[in-house]
């Protein structure tokens, strides 16, 4: 199927893809802590029974797609036997393999990437992956591989596929080609279909130690401090890619400041409340990555306040200002009501977005409803 014309150039079309400084999955050689799931993957290969369809699930940032992609990779450029298969249990490829470079540039002819793509009419990345795009990689899946034994197609990720494009997947995955495989991205598997679950081969992947995701700022964010990764790891619930986007935004100071706002409850220091929320009022690309921390952060914050009072036990302080914090505030008033200003905030943050209301406000109502449950 042709492709409308556009006028971002693919240099431009790959950084309004991933516009981040840390290489992107389809070019990453490096995957931590999920060694299990590539002896599963090869093992299957190994086997002369892959199974046509992968489910790769697991929380956002952890490694996912760049389990994809190296599987990929493998199957294309180094699964063949001989020199550049490999002599370990890993999917490990040379860099000189035959294909690799095409692998690496998305272009090898038996390789497909579904995801969001260019609305030529805005020439600004569409919100999900359109019926359009599943079209094509129906086709492509159903061709004579051109240069090896295989065709791999990549969803990443199948949450932002619409219900067009889902129940297309759907179609493919009930009629599998011969000599293909459908590897699936997915943060959340369980607002996929149901049939397009049962069609697949899941493969849960872990969050990430913190050792590993300080280990990986260390090469990814090297200009951080070892203190400031500790940090940042201790924030991210396991997420290498949550993590970079924090230290890229400089989040820890912004956490810090949440913080110490938070340690003024149930006063509330009203003036140091309207300075925190103004910065969300400014426009641009650091006040929008300021934003999105924010609702992390918060969030966040607040599911570790929900954590320990229904398990109890103590997590380490990130910033001086969490020392005691939760206790004080949990002796203060009951789950119940820290539960009704969770459910409130996430649905004032959700709002925000959705309907594109006063980002200062929401913060200034979303602390406000912290201090109510406090009274």
């Amino acid at each position: 199927m042709a492709r409308a014309r556009t006028s971002v150039d693919a240099g431009e079309l790959e950084k309004l893809e991933w516009p981040y400084d840390w290489p992107p999955p389809w070019r990453n050689d490096r995957l931590a802590g999920h060694e299990a799931a590539e002896r599963t993957m090869l093992a299957a290969q190994r086997s002369g029974r892959l199974h046509h369809a992968w489910l790769l699930t697991g929380p956002r940032g952890i490694g996912k797609a760049t389990l994809a992609w190296r599987f990929a990779r493998f199957l294309l450029a180094g699964g063949q036997g001989g020199l550049f298969a490999g002599s370990t249990d890993l999917l490990d490829v040379a860099p000189d393999a035959p294909g690799r470079a095409l692998v690496d540039a998305r272009s090898h002819p038996d390789l497909f990437h579904l995801r969001r793509t260019l609305d030529p009419k805005t020439d600004r990345i569409r919100t999900e992956i359109v019926v359009d795009d599943v079209r094509d990689l129906g086709e492509f899946m159903h061709m004579t591989p051109a240069l090896g034994d295989w065709r791999v197609a990549i969803v990443d990720p199948a949450d932002e596929m619409n219900r067009n494009a889902a129940n297309a997947v759907l179609k493919i995955l009930e009629e599998p080609p011969p000599r293909a495989v459908l590897l699936i991205v997915a943060h959340a598997p369980g607002r996929l279909l149901p049939t397009i679950r049962s069609r697949c081969r899941r493969l849960a992947l872990p969050p990430l130690a913190d050792e590993t995701v300080v280990r990986l700022l260390g090469i990814y964010a090297a200009s951080t401090a070892q203190e400031e990764r500790l940090a940042l790891a201790g924030l991210a619930d396991g997420s290498i890619g949550r993590a970079l986007e924090l230290a890229s935004a400089g989040s820890l100071g912004l956490y810090r400041d949440m913080v110490e706002l938070l340690a003024t409850l149930p006063e509330l220091d009203m003036a140091r409340l309207h300075g925190f929320a103004e910065r969300f009022a400014r426009r641009g690309e650091q006040a929008n990555a300021d934003w999105r921390s924010l609702n992390y952060l918060l969030d966040g914050w607040l599911k570790g306040l929900a954590r320990r009072a229904a398990v109890g036990g103590q997590e380490a302080p990130i910033v001086p200002a969490e020392r005691g914090l939760q206790a004080r505030l949990l002796a203060a008033a009951s789950l119940d009501r820290w539960m009704e200003a969770w459910d409130k905030i996430a649905l004032l943050l959700s709002r925000a977005d959705a309907v594109n209301l006063d980002r200062k406000q929401t913060v200034l109502g979303s602390f406000l409803a912290l201090q109510s449950a406090m009274r």
